[in-house]
């Protein structure tokens, strides 16, 4: 049963039996936006994170009895729910604090009965202790390897998002089949080593779409949007071939639309035409091996898929927002459930075939990828959280905090805070269940993926939980088990093989950085942040950045680094309103921050060709020196945003704005705003110059450091 709802509580400093009790469920009771403040969390954040935990605390009395059984709780137990051991580690403290004489016994993953917790493989297995005095406990037991290893070769690589990337074959937005082409190109033409996307999870349906891919229906399975439609092989069988030509004529007339100067991607006429032409493959009867391929794949995916494509069913009849069904179907379980499933089985078989479709595509991306060279090949992305209303949410409801959002406190950029409106996962429900929503999406990704880009990687450790109906500033953090939420992430990046890069940006907790190191997961540092912030403020000099890391110059959410150079990023900003103080005082700031930097380049000798020897502009020139400064490093990869070899002035997304800006619909485009294509960008002179500088510096570089142990 759900806690009661506590009354409002006094804004005064909390109990002292309210703040044990919270320190007992991981809930904090004060935050540190900077090393020298301390803010304490209000009473409304803390009884309502504990309420969502499961934890009443509507009176002084029930928090008295919370706080007694959970200390009773803790003190009798033998076992926590989950126990962690690396391969190279000691006996882990749980099992160390074991009565003498406690007899263990371990049920493999594999399938073996070993007595005592070691050696043992790798893999989630079933732990048994029995004291003597004849208490006994289960607990899953996560054995890891140490760390992975990280890349095998320093390598650079191209960021993009994909709806982004159109070429002459693509139906109006980027899809599996152009990034084929781009990876087996780059790899193959451009030394390139891996090509990073954005998340490519399940959208929520609906027109208009939430055009941001951070805020999916479900991170488990693709979206199908991204379909290359006549790689299908079933396309070559649709029955009359006047139906495929009046799609291909349909596409193309989409496309050229989005190919227009100011033009933008429209997902959802996309998405209505794919629609239309899956529609027609699903009429064409599977031949027998695709047939078997397709009954494996249903098979290992299990009930996992099966909810999934449920969801999607029941959300054609009954709208996205799964709150809102019929009360008999808000459970994935009932038997209301089941009935509509079974009415509803063909439009279930055409979900899950829609993503054994996507799932097919995504694999041959990332073998192309491989096949031209690349060591690492697609790096994708995860995004932090789910719609509260998409299939996740439905099929797993008894892991998600109901009445939280995950957000941001109160900072130096943001004096509000921020809500991003994604429901956070139940620390006490997954360590219960061994973690095992988190190793099913990890492993549903990477199948796929040469490695995985974990956004807002922090949130391995705390989220922000902000009550729903109230404010930012209003939330608290809740604590996860870091050490598990880690070892699963390396359990299952080492059985892939992947590497794995942490979005490490912005206010990161003590100790966190330093515990990702140590696992073998790479950090992410962005050129323009990366200043000696405990001596003088400079520019760091690029012999002291780490090493384990993804070196950039931007990404999605910040300027392009030809916006930067140039100041046109304050412009826009000026013309939507969106600077804090006098436009006079933004230009002067971001001028004399670009000032300092390509003052570095110039000393450093970097800044070369500025118009005047070779003729090369010198905003071009810029973005050129920016990267041969990301070269001299110890960086372990290397990534270029895609737009800045063509000098695009745009960001995809501009944080702070819903309808004033085209967020996640812009085509990559030059300096003018004349959308590229890929077959334009292998043409393009100026990308081909500044992959010459950036293959000319890696022969330069420093010798290559082992990511981790010097960084």
């Amino acid at each position: 049963m759900p806690a009661a709802r506590p009354a409002e509580p006094p804004t005064e400093d909390l109990p002292e039996e309210l703040t044990r009790l919270a320190a007992l469920h991981g809930v904090a009771t004060s935050y540190r936006p900077s090393p020298d403040r301390t803010v304490p969390a209000s009473a409304t954040a803390v009884t309502l994170a504990l309420a969502a935990l499961g934890v009443d605390t509507g009176s002084p009395g029930a928090v008295r009895a919370a706080l007694a059984a959970r200390e009773s709780e803790l003190r009798e137990r033998l076992l926590p729910p989950t126990v962690v051991r690396w391969e190279g580690g000691g006996t882990p403290d749980a099992l160390a604090a074991l009565p003498p004489g406690t007899r263990l016994r371990v049920d493999t993953e594999q399938g073996e009965r070993r007595d005592g917790a070691t050696p043992l493989p790798p893999g989630v297995h079933r732990l048994t202790a029995t004291a003597p005095d004849g208490r006994v406990a289960v607990s899953h037991l996560i054995v890891a390897p140490d760390r992975l290893p990280g890349p095998a070769t320093r390598s650079h690589g191209f960021l993009v998002q994909l709806y982004s990337l159109l070429s002459h074959r693509s139906w109006g937005m980027g899809d599996l089949g152009d990034l084929g082409e781009l990876a087996a190109w780059a790899g193959r033409a451009l030394g390139a080593g891996f090509v990073q996307v954005n998340p490519l999870h399940a959208a929520v349906p609906g027109a208009p779409a939430d055009p941001s891919p951070y805020r999916p229906s479900s991170r488990r399975f693709p979206d199908p949007v991204h379909l290359r439609i006549e790689d299908v092989p079933e396309f070559a069988y649709v029955t009359g071939p006047e139906r495929a030509r009046t799609l291909r004529e349909r596409a193309a007339r989409l496309r050229e639309g989005v190919l227009e100067k100011d033009a933008l991607v429209d997902r959802d006429a996309v998405w209505e035409l794919k629609r239309e032409a899956l529609g027609l493959l699903h009429e064409v009867p599977l031949g027998p091996g695709r047939r078997a391929a397709y009954c494996d794949y249903l098979a290992e995916q299990g009930t996992a898929l099966e909810d999934h494509a449920t969801w999607c069913a029941l959300a054609e009849v009954h709208g996205p927002d799964w709150h809102r069904w019929p009360e008999g179907l808000r459970d994935p379980r009932s038997a209301a459930t089941d009935r509509a499933r079974r009415e509803l089985m063909d439009r279930v078989d055409f979900h899950a075939r829609l993503t054994w479709l996507t799932d097919t595509q995504l694999t041959a991306a990332q073998r192309v990828a491989r096949e031209a060279g690349m060591p690492v090949g697609i790096v994708h992305d995860l995004a932090v959280g789910v719609h509260p209303r998409g299939a996740d949410t439905w099929a797993q409801q008894e892991y998600f905090a109901a009445g939280m959002s995950v957000g941001a406190p109160p900072d130096a950029f943001n004096a509000l805070g921020q809500d991003w409106g994604l429901p956070p996962w139940r620390p006490d429900r997954l360590a219960d269940s061994g973690y095992a929503p988190f190793r099913e999406l990890l492993r549903g990704v990477f199948r796929y993926a040469g490695g995985l880009r974990v956004d807002h990687v922090m949130g391995l450790f705390r989220l922000w939980w902000v009550p729903e109906g109230h404010e930012p500033t209003d939330g608290t953090y809740v604590h996860y088990d870091a050490e598990a939420m880690l070892a699963v992430l390396v359990l299952e990046a080492s059985r892939a093989g992947a590497v794995v890069i942490g979005e490490d940006l912005g206010t990161v907790a003590p100790g966190v950085r330093e515990a990702l190191r140590e696992r073998g997961v790479l950090g992410t540092s962005v050129l323009w942040f990366e200043r000696d912030w405990t001596g003088d403020g400079r520019p760091l000099p690029p012999e002291r950045w780490r090493a384990d890391c993804l070196a950039t110059a931007t990404t999605h959410d910040l300027p392009s680094t030809a916006a930067r150079l140039t100041g046109e990023h304050v412009e826009l900003r000026d013309r939507l309103g969106l600077l804090a103080r006098p436009p006079e005082e933004e230009r002067a700031e971001a001028a004399a921050d670009t000032a300092e930097w390509l003052d570095v380049l110039a000393r450093l000798g970097l800044l070369q060709g500025t118009g005047g020897d070779t003729g090369t502009p010198a905003e071009e020139a810029g973005v050129q020196a920016v990267h041969r400064f990301l070269l001299c490093t110890p960086a372990r990869m290397v990534g270029i945003w895609l737009p800045d070899t063509v000098g695009d002035r745009r960001p995809q997304n501009l944080p702070g704005t819903w309808d004033q800006y085209p967020n996640w619909r812009l085509p990559v485009a030059d300096a003018g705003g004349r959308p590229v294509t890929l077959e334009d960008l292998a043409a393009s002179p100026r990308l081909h110059a500044l992959i010459d500088v950036v293959r000319a510096a890696a022969r330069d570089a420093p010798p290559e450091r082992d990511a981790g142990r010097d960084g």
